[in-house]
């Protein structure tokens, strides 16, 4: 009678079994760890995109905001150069009004009895220490010369008139040059001739001048 030993070969088809079997978990724990690192993968893209996605709304946001702040830009500096150009309009009408006016005044304080030029005191005293002759005489009569004619172009002043002298003339040179509101005072010749009205001879004579307003 044969025996056969059948116990080694079921042993190694055991050992093989549970080679298979570990293989086969170990393949599944490799696709279950690549699944879960994909989807933490996958997890953290979505946030990424997500995130950028709200900083790009915020940026649209500002950018949309920022439109709207300039659209109307060159509107507000047409408007701006308007107000401007209205602004210098007034302002020259303003001094239109008072500038002329002011030195008509002033012209009439020279040749007002009693009354002076617009002058700094301190630059009259200084005057009459270095050069007194420069200085107008208080006790002009201005009625010793009478005004015929005043033209005033762009602050150009030109006077015309008569005088009993020529000193009359000078003196008005002199208060004029003294005064604030002219400047760069120019007598031209003087002529002297009989004045039927008068009675008497007059120095008729030009004078030259610059406004200041």
């Amino acid at each position: 009678m044969i025996r056969i030993n059948l116990l080694p070969q079921k042993r190694r088809a055991q050992k093989v079994a549970e080679g298979g079997q570990l293989w086969a978990v170990v393949i599944v724990l490799l696709v279950a760890l690549e699944a879960v690192a994909f989807f933490i993968y996958h997890g953290n893209k979505r946030d990424e995109l997500v995130a950028q996605k709200r900083k790009n709304t915020v940026l649209e946001s500002q950018i949309e905001q920022s439109k709207n702040e300039v659209k109307n830009h060159q509107d507000v500096k047409d408007q701006l150069a308007r107000l401007r150009a209205r602004e210098d309009a007034i302002a020259k009408l303003q001094s239109a009004r008072t500038g002329p006016t002011a030195v008509l005044l002033e012209l009439a304080r020279l040749l007002t009895p009693g009354r002076g030029p617009s002058v700094d005191p301190d630059k009259l005293n200084q005057l009459k220490r270095e050069n007194p002759l420069a200085v107008y005489n208080p006790g002009w009569d201005a009625r010793r010369l009478w005004l015929g004619k005043y033209v005033d172009e762009l602050r150009k002043v030109r006077l015309e008139g008569s005088a009993r002298d020529g000193e009359d003339v000078s003196e008005l040179a002199r208060r004029l040059s003294l005064s604030s509101y002219f400047s760069d005072v120019r007598l031209l010749p003087a002529t002297k001739k009989f004045s039927a009205a008068a009675g008497m001879d007059l120095v008729d004579f030009q004078l030259e001048a610059k406004a200041r307003y």
